[in-house]
């Protein structure tokens, strides 16, 4: 497995294939993150075409254990974020 792009090699890719430099392709990048992360913190979801759909889900509270001391405590409720991946994707991936 190689390792994960950083986000200077994603600013560089980014700038290269828009055929712009690297200090507005850095700029789209965090404003597309800004983007992203205020519209699920206030509960919507954002879809990236090809890549896949960011929401926020709310989660219950539930029984959990800690598995140092193996007592059982009352975990309350709280919210996490998911992504589903396109199928385009996963099919680029997969043939």
């Amino acid at each position: 497995m190689s390792k994960p792009m950083t986000k200077t090699q994603l600013v560089a890719a980014l700038a290269e294939e828009m055929g712009s430099d690297k200090k507005s392709a850095g700029a789209a990048l965090d404003a597309i993150g800004a983007l992203v992360t205020r519209e699920v913190a206030n509960g919507g979801a954002v879809t990236l075409p090809g890549i896949g759909k960011i929401f926020c889900r709310a989660r219950p509270e539930r029984q959990v254990r800690n598995p140092a001391t193996g007592e059982s405590m009352t975990k309350p409720a709280d919210k996490a974020v998911k992504v589903t991946i396109a199928k385009a994707l996963k099919d680029s991936v997969n043939s």
